[in-house]
């Protein structure tokens, strides 16, 4: 089964330069662990929440605001998509990634169309 590992932090709270290419280094090893391990499907680092767009439509018109949704205090900075053979498995997986340690992951199972 698919998993989405949904990578959260808070973007105003980044380490310092030396801090930031160690864990670069450690999502490297991890990301190349989970691709020798067959359970990598995709993945990539998301840019800051201030570039992205937020799209509704109501009444039939659609509406675009600049940014997230706002109030939150973590914002989505990267994903993992992975097959895993269960939960328990996809969050053994989702502990491993170096973000775990200062933000959080979201394990959700991907629905089958």
């Amino acid at each position: 089964m698919q998993y989405m590992l949904l990578i959260y932090q808070s973007e105003d709270q980044r380490p310092a330069p030396d801090d930031q290419r160690r864990i670069m280094a450690e999502y490297m090893a991890f990301t190349q662990d989970i691709v020798k391990a067959g359970k990598f499907k995709a993945g990539d680092r998301l840019e800051p929440s201030t570039t992205a767009t937020t799209v509704r439509v109501r009444n039939g018109k659609t509406l675009t605001t600049d940014g997230p949704f706002d109030g939150t205090q973590e914002q989505l900075g990267g994903y993992y998509l992975i097959e895993a053979a269960n939960l328990d498995e996809a969050v053994a997986i989702a502990g491993r990634i170096p973000g775990a340690r200062f933000g959080s992951i979201e394990v959700r199972p991907v629905g089958m169309m």
